[in-house]
């Protein structure tokens, strides 16, 4: 049995104290205000009879307990935020055929989970699926080639395609680790490295562009790069320092040892991940997939993302239909 008093609230509160080292920033995580942040824990301690987190540290540290449990906690929210996200299994026995395109940023994570629903719900269907830059994704659904797309807004309205928001992702730094120093003036000391410009014809290379000619910043044009790997590769080479967002640097796990993350140093910016249909498409098909999607992005995606990068609580987030 499962002692009283050990909840799924009070694993995610506990999770989220891990990995921020503070109530504060916990309460941003979480949505919950500090003292039921607080309240949390203490239930969840005296449930557990054991203190989780030495209480004298600031930032706060687990105690070797609380590290012994941290793991095990871990892994039961995700198997429980997996079989949440799955659950909402689609019903399109319905369709005869379907076609949808999704951006590559989801290639990693998404991508595998969303094409095994779909295949679960389409029993009888002809079925397409395929991942390329929403610059590629968008004129395809503008043409007619596909019934349903994922992708980054371009911010206009599309003849006859009508357009369900997904999630906000805010546009960030990334830099060789320890480039940029505390307290120090950022664009100075990025100024000793290369920018780095995504390829401009993609979407996510115009947001970027149209946003630094707004702030009137003027970078050199040496690197233009394609590839958001590459591009991620480059920075934790110590090539130049970039700016991504927060799922392009989650999709690049195995640069995350060499590379900081950190806010912009001029005025925020962001940009919309959104479901797109045919206007003959309108109705329950892609407002169940965009719902569903939305559960995907939350679970696989920007709760890993804030455990890592807990400054973005509120900025990085679900957006509703």
């Amino acid at each position: 049995m499962i002692s009283k008093g050990v909840t799924l609230r009070g694993l995610e509160v506990f999770e989220a104290l891990a990995s921020t080292g503070s109530v504060a920033q916990a309460a941003a995580v979480t949505g919950l205000s500090q003292p039921a942040v607080s309240q949390q824990l203490r239930n969840l301690e005296t449930a557990l009879a054991t203190d989780l987190i030495d209480h004298g540290k600031r930032p706060m540290r687990l105690t070797p307990a609380g590290h012994s449990f941290l793991g095990r906690a871990e892994a039961a929210l995700s198997q429980l935020r997996l079989a949440q996200s799955e659950l909402a299994v689609m019903d399109l026995a319905h369709l005869s055929a379907l076609s949808i395109g999704l951006i590559d940023d989801f290639d990693n994570d998404l991508t595998p989970r969303l094409v095994t629903i779909l295949a679960d719900s389409l029993t009888h269907c002809k079925f397409k699926l395929i991942t390329a830059p929403s610059h590629k994704i968008l004129e395809d659904i503008a043409d007619k080639r596909l019934h349903l797309a994922i992708a980054a807004s371009a911010g206009t309205v599309m003849d006859g395609v009508l357009e369900y928001p997904l999630a906000r992702d805010p546009f960030i730094v990334v830099a060789p680790k320890g480039t940029v120093k505390a307290g120090g003036d950022v664009m100075a000391q990025l100024g000793a490295l290369p920018f780095l410009r995504y390829e401009k014809n993609q979407m996510i290379g115009r947001l970027i562009e149209a946003h630094l000619a707004r702030q009137k910043l003027d970078l050199p044009d040496r690197f233009e790069i394609g590839s958001h790997l590459a591009l991620m590769a480059m920075v934790a080479r110590r090539i130049g320092w970039a700016v991504t967002t927060p799922l392009g640097y989650m999709r690049a796990v195995r640069f995350h040892d060499e590379v900081d993350a950190f806010t912009l140093p001029f005025k925020p910016f962001a940009r919309t991940i959104s479901l797109f249909a045919g206007a003959d498409w309108a109705g329950e098909v892609p407002a169940s997939v965009a719902q569903t999607m939305r559960r995907l992005i939350d679970a696989h995606m920007i709760t890993p993302a804030l455990a890592q990068l807990p400054w973005l609580a509120g900025d990085l987030r679900v957006l509703d239909g």
